[in-house]
Parts: C-alpha cells; sequence; structure tokens
C-alpha cells in the first residue's frame, strides 16, 4: 500500500468540540504587538483527569497555562475555567485553582513547615484542616520528617515536590504545572508523578506542560503544540496508532551514506541517528519506494519497521523537518599537540570529598575515543563533580584520572585545549553577535587567524548558524543559544566534549539534528561524555554509566545492564532500568549500615 501520511491537523478530527470541560478555550489567541503566540486554541480539559501540553520551547505552553490561569487575558476568543470567564472572573479563578509556574516560589529561608504554612494562611485555610493536610500531603512526597529544614537546604526534586505540596494544600479542583519536572532527576521524576496520579483519583484535573516526551506517556491525554497552534489532541496510545506503519529502523556500515539518500528522498520525513542505528520516518504507510530501499540496502544495510514513539508522532503531525545532509568532518587544524591516547578517558579510583562529604567515591572508568558515553544520575549523585574534576576544575582527593593519556591530577593546564564543555546554562556573550563569540572562544583555544577562520565556518555550517551569524545572542532563542554554544565547544576539535543536559526543551527535529552531528564527531574519534535526565536521550550513546551517592552502580549497554538486572525485576525501558538499580543499590547499603 502506497499512502501518504495526512499532516493536516484540522483534517484529523480529533479536536474536541465539547464546552462542558472544567477548562474550556474557544478560538483562543494570544498576540504580543505583531508576535502571534497562540492562535486558535481549541480545547476541552475534562473533570479529574491528567491533560498534557507537549511540545518544544517557544510552542506557546507557558503562555497557554497563563491564560488558564487567568493571569493573561485573550487577545482574541475566549477561556473558560470552572464555568467561570478568565477576563471577568479572574480574581475567583486565581483562588480556586492551583499553579506552579517554572521559577516555583518558595521561601529559601522558610522551612518546609513555614512555607507549607504561609500558603495555606494567603488562601485563609483553618488550622485543623492545614495540621491534617499538611502531614497527608509531606507524607506522600516523603518530606514530613524534614519539617524545620529551610527550603534552601533542599534538593531540586525535593523543592519541586514542596512546591506541589504548597499548591495541593488548600485542596484545588484545578492545578496547573508548567514543566514541573524539569532539570529533575528520574527518581524525583516518579515520585512527582506518583503524587500527581493520586491527586487525580482523589478528584483533581491536572494540566502539565513537558517539554519531555517520555513524560507525557503518563497523561490522559495530551494537546501537542506547534507554533502556537494545537495540532492534535488524543490519548498517548491513539497518537502512537497515527503515525504507525511509518517508522523504521536501518543498521548500516555507513550512515552518512543512508543519510544524505534520506535527505534527498521526497518520501522521507525525519531522520534520527541512534548509537548503533538510522531511525526514520517516511511519508508513506507500511511503503518503501524500491529506488530508497535499494539505495539503503547498500553497505550491508538492514532495515526494520519500528514501533512508533510520541517523539515520532509529533514530527509527522508538525510537518516534520527535512535534514540536511550529513554533518561534514572537523577541518584539519594545526593544533600544538595531540593527545597519545587520544579522547580516551581513564578513573582508578577516583574519590573526591568535602570535608566529611563523599561526593564520588573511588570511581573507575575507562571510556575509549570516539565512543558516546551517557552519565545517569539524580541530583546530587555527584555526576558534576565528577566533569569539573576531569575538567581540572576539582582537585583530586584519592585516585587519579587520565585524558588521552595525561594526568588530570599533575597536568590538568595542559588538558584545557583539548576539552569542550557545554553546560545547560550557555557561557556566551550576548553583547556579542555568533561570529564574535566563535572567534572569541577561537582566541581563548590559541586557534592561528587562518585556523580560527576555518574552524568557525566549519562549526556555523555544522549548527546550522549561517543565517543569524551577524545576530547578537542577547536577541536570539533558546534553541539558537544551544546550537552556538556547542559550536563553541566542538570548534577546536577537543578530543573529549562534556554535554550537560544537552538539548533540553528543543524541538524533535532540532534534537536529531543535533545528535546527528554528536555521532559525526564520535566517528572521527571524538569521545562524547554526555549527562542526561532525559532517558530517552539513552538510546543515543553506546554505553551508560548509572551514578548513585557519589558511586558508580552500573556500565555497559542499555540492553546489557537491562538482562543483568536480577530475573524478579521487570524493566522494559532505560528509566525502569536506572530505578531499578537505584534500588537495589539501596537495598545494599541499607544491609550494609545494619550489619
Amino acid at each position: 500500500m502506497n499512502s501518504s501520511v495526512d499532516i493536516n491537523p484540522r483534517a484529523s478530527g480529533t479536536l474536541s468540540e465539547d464546552t462542558r470541560g472544567v477548562i474550556v478555550t474557544k478560538d483562543l489567541c494570544r498576540a504580543y504587538g505583531d508576535k502571534v503566540v497562540l492562535r486558535n486554541v481549541n480545547l476541552s480539559i475534562r473533570d479529574s483527569e491528567i491533560f498534557g501540553l507537549l511540545g518544544p520551547d517557544g510552542a506557546g505552553k507557558t503562555t497557554l497555562m497563563q491564560v488558564m490561569a487567568a493571569i493573561l487575558d485573550p487577545t482574541e476568543g475566549t477561556c473558560t475555567v470552572m464555568n467561570h470567564d478568565s477576563v471577568k472572573d479572574a480574581y475567583w479563578i486565581n483562588s480556586h485553582i492551583g499553579y506552579m509556574f517554572q521559577g516555583f516560589a518558595l521561601y529559601d529561608k522558610l522551612s518546609i513547615e513555614e512555607n507549607m504554612k504561609f500558603s495555606a494562611d494567603i488562601r485563609g485555610l483553618p488550622k485543623d484542616l492545614f495540621e491534617s493536610r499538611q502531614e497527608r500531603l509531606l507524607k506522600m512526597a516523603g518530606l514530613y520528617k524534614f519539617l524545620s529544614r529551610p527550603a534552601g537546604n533542599l534538593s531540586g526534586g525535593m523543592r519541586k515536590k514542596l512546591s506541589l505540596c504548597t499548591n495541593l494544600i488548600h485542596e484545588p479542583r484545578l492545578l496547573l504545572l508548567d514543566e514541573l519536572s524539569l532539570g529533575v532527576d528520574p527518581a524525583s521524576r516518579k515520585e512527582l508523578w506518583d503524587m500527581l496520579h493520586e491527586s487525580r483519583d482523589d478528584g483533581v484535573t491536572v494540566v502539565i506542560s513537558t517539554p519531555y516526551m517520555d513524560e507525557a506517556e503518563h497523561c490522559d491525554r495530551l494537546a501537542f503544540l506547534h507554533e502556537g497552534e494545537v495540532i492534535a489532541v488524543d490519548s498517548p496510545s491513539n497518537l502512537h496508532t497515527r503515525c504507525a506503519g511509518h517508522v523504521y529502523e536501518l543498521s548500516t556500515d555507513d550512515r552518512g551514506a543512508a543519510h544524505n539518500a534520506l535527505v534527498a528522498h521526497k518520501d522521507a520525513l525525519s531522520i534520527r541517528h541512534l548509537a548503533e542505528s538510522v531511525h526514520f520516518q517516511l511519508l508513506t504507510e507500511n511503503f518503501i519506494a524500491a529506488d530508497l530501499e535499494a539505495e539503503l540496502k547498500k553497505n550491508n544495510g538492514v532495515i526494520k519497521a519500528m514501533e512508533p514513539s510520541l517523539d515520532d508522532a509529533y514530527t509527522m503531525l508538525s510537518g516534520g523537518e527535512k535534514s540536511t545532509a550529513y554533518a561534514e568532518r572537523p577541518p584539519k587544524i594545526h593544533l600544538p599537540e595531540r593527545l597519545p591516547e587520544g579522547g580516551r578517558i581513564l578513573t582508578e579510583g577516583l574519590t573526591i570529598r568535602f570535608g566529611d562529604f563523599v561526593a564520588n567515591d573511588h570511581v573507575s572508568l575507562d571510556i575509549p575515543p570516539g565512543e558516546v558515553f551517557g552519565f545517569l544520575g539524580a541530583n546530587g549523585a555527584g555526576k558534576t563533580t565528577f566533569i569539573r574534576t576531569l575538567c581540572g576544575l576539582q582537585p583530586i582527593t584519592e585516585g587519579n584520572a587520565w585524558i588521552g593519556g595525561v594526568s588530570v591530577r599533575d597536568e590538568h593546564r595542559r588538558l584545557s585545549d583539548h576539552i569542550g564543555y557545554m553546560s545547560q546554562r550557555f557561557s556566551l556573550h550576548p553583547d556579542l553577535t555568533v561570529a564574535e563569540n566563535l572567534s572569541f572562544f577561537g582566541g581563548i583555544y590559541g586557534l592561528s587567524r587562518s585556523d580560527r577562520k576555518k574552524a568557525i565556518e566549519w562549526a556555523v555550517s555544522v549548527t546550522d548558524l549561517g543565517d543569524v551569524k551577524d545576530n547578537l545572542v542577547a536577541d536570539m532563542s533558546g534553541a539558537l543559544s544551544q546550537r552556538l554554544a556547542l559550536a563553541c565547544a566542538i570548534m577546536h576539535e577537543p578530543a573529549v566534549v562534556f554535554l550537560d543536559e544537552p538539548t533540553s526543551g528543543v524541538s524533535p527535529a532540532a534534537r536529531y539534528k543535533f545528535w546527528q552531528l554528536i555521532q559525526t564527531l564520535a566517528e572521527v574519534g571524538t569521545t562524547i561524555f554526555v549527562t542526561t535526565h532525559y532517558m530517552e536521550e539513552a538510546n543515543y550513546c553506546h554505553r551508560l554509566g548509572m551514578m548513585h551517592q557519589g558511586r558508580l552502580i552500573g556500565v555497559g549497554q542499555a540492553d546489557q545492564l537491562i538482562s543483568d538486572l536480577p530475573p524478579e525485576i521487570e524493566a522494559e525501558t532505560i528509566e525502569d532500568m536506572f530505578l531499578a538499580y537505584i534500588k537495589i543499590e539501596d537495598a545494599r547499603l541499607e544491609a550494609e549500615q545494619a550489619s
């Protein structure tokens, strides 16, 4: 069968016409001057459901949340919340809902109990109700035993759980959560979702925005937002079904040739480069054109149909984005020296202490050149300390580490020109243009004028920044700034690149391009060390390492780590596997302390 998928959202018939929901928007638009942020949004959110708003940064999720919370007025159309108009009855809505925005307002100098009491007092909650509700909520969140601890001393996950509790203290019928688990580790994320499911079962309607596709699977229904428009509303399972028969995986000896064959073909919709294969979508259903199939089967190519993910569904329903040609390899620039062992990372018994606190506890790793290595761990597990140590920014207490055969303990200054680092908070200069930022970093790396020119041209090309190279960074979107941060981290051909949460908040298409470039760098021997809370990104890594309380509790390929679990533990996903290893380690530590 050769039929093309209909990617026109208005033809799909899925946008609800129900006007009896807890939240109903009708032809809702919101603009800031000439910039339209929301366009003709029609939604009906039902009683006692978890409803997800899914889309990348800039899709309109936060603006829609603020309209639903009666903080922003619609430019056109209407929004009704629990039968109250969001413009006329804004005060009533504000006092009867829970709204947790991305900055979540906690008072750092107040204790957990004081934050809860303040939230109850401003809502006029009687003392007897407050005490019973506080105990129930904080026990559900695992925070009750820390009542006197200041909020400023809590981990990121604990702060999110406390903020959620403060928004539930008055038992609202509606809870609005803007990117609740952004930057939260998988263990804390699971605890947050357990709280949401319990709240839903108690009759609360939950609306949650998220950039995490795997997290969206927990919602009862989802709305896909793309450039301010709702392009689909359905259950996660039905959204999967919509792109069944369009998704394939290719194993090949030449992923570059396969990539370019897909780019050139009219049926290709998206291309994603995983650690060991190429994942692609076609416009045609259950059909691969003979000419494309012949090209893909060259170089020992093997094609396999795949079950679609929400990533695939979003990409297809948003119209996809044809990738550019396979990223070109770095130019040969004249480095003062090459490291004797390339990008190899080796640690032996690496231990870092801060007083009595052990941040890294005898960590031993061996990562060969050209490997994409994923580093997983809860907040506070020791991941950042480990990276800072490898970058020569943190003194080693015990053991040692080597990059490319050079001792981090003894010769860390020698390594600075051989490392690229892309942090969550990009170290860019907002008052400089893209080209000026790259030139500045090229100077720091000690590149000659001719090498700097070649390096900038290559970095701009592979990160698709050519159209904005003369733009000020201050005027760029988060996604563009992210690409520039990567360009600055790789322009000098480092032996090792460290990436900290590299694709948080970007669209699937942008993420696919990002990882295609990462795989190209790995092919030429660059070692890629990635920390992430986004479990789907583990599929792009050759091997994974898992940290817990400063210890390395597992290293290997994802499939092998899953198969190594005890037979009584079922782990279907990487997140399941990660949580299982943490549970096993916690049990081991508990037994060790008891003996």
